[in-house]
């Protein structure tokens, strides 16, 4: 089995939609997918993720699979001293590095951000919600594997957000999420691509093959969106 996890296209958060160079990074994604061996397409409630995904279903002539799981992972936390209240992506190293929880994947729940907010309740949500389409397509949770008792090679695209990916590879490779969320980056309208690996009968487990692969972007001209990403010199104001 494989799968495909699709973040939004330059996104017009306000409006919760696309900037004109989003619409044109959904074009080009939408070339990339036009003739893949995809066999099922789910797509975040979101608008942004909505609009990012038109293009590939229309050409394709798929209709669009909504799943309430798969929007943001936009939950709020506070910082113990109450300096910051944002998404758990926003907080600064020095302060999410000081918890050594946070780098264990039994224990990144219980630091006082993570129970700030929902974090833990928003969290099973997704991740019992990627269980279930799993098992309906032969994979069943059990532990830290997968049971395969329906071994296939079907492929199956998933329109989301950047930090509901991380959410998605932290339950598929069983990693806390608050690395993923502040040591990855999944630009907009990029791919990750999941394989399923069962090197012993129906047993399963997913390795990933790329992370936040934008060639369809760049080799076509476009310039991959800074979206997501902070300064990468104090002294920039690109982003802070």
């Amino acid at each position: 089995m494989k799968i495909l996890i699709i973040r939004h296209a330059e996104p017009d958060y306000e409006h919760d939609s696309l900037t004109e160079k989003g619409l044109r990074e959904a074009q080009l994604l939408a070339d990339r997918l036009e003739h893949a061996p995809i066999d099922h397409f789910y797509v975040s409630p979101y608008g942004r993720a909505r609009m990012t995904a038109a293009p590939a279903l229309a050409r394709r002539g798929e209709e669009e699979h909504i799943l309430p799981w798969l929007r943001e992972f936009d939950v709020r936390v506070t910082l113990e001293d109450g300096t910051h209240k944002g998404i758990p992506w926003d907080y600064l190293p020095a302060d999410w590095t000081r918890h050594p929880e946070n780098f264990t994947i039994d224990h990144w729940l219980e630091t006082p951000v993570s129970r700030s907010g929902d974090v833990k309740g928003r969290y099973e949500e997704a991740a019992d919600g990627l269980d279930a389409l799993l098992a309906k397509h032969g994979y069943r949770r059990d532990g830290y594997i997968y049971r395969a008792e329906k071994p296939n090679a079907e492929t199956v695209a998933l329109f989301c957000h950047f930090g509901l990916e991380c959410v998605l590879l932290s339950r598929l490779l069983n990693l806390p999420l608050v690395p993923l969320l502040h040591g990855t980056c999944a630009l907009p309208a990029s791919v990750t691509t999941l394989v399923t690996e069962e090197r012993e009968e129906g047993i399963a487990s997913f390795r990933m093959l790329t992370f936040g692969d934008t060639s369809h972007l760049s080799s076509r001209g476009e310039e991959p969106s800074f979206h997501a990403r902070f300064c990468e010199r104090f002294t920039d104001d690109t982003r802070h």
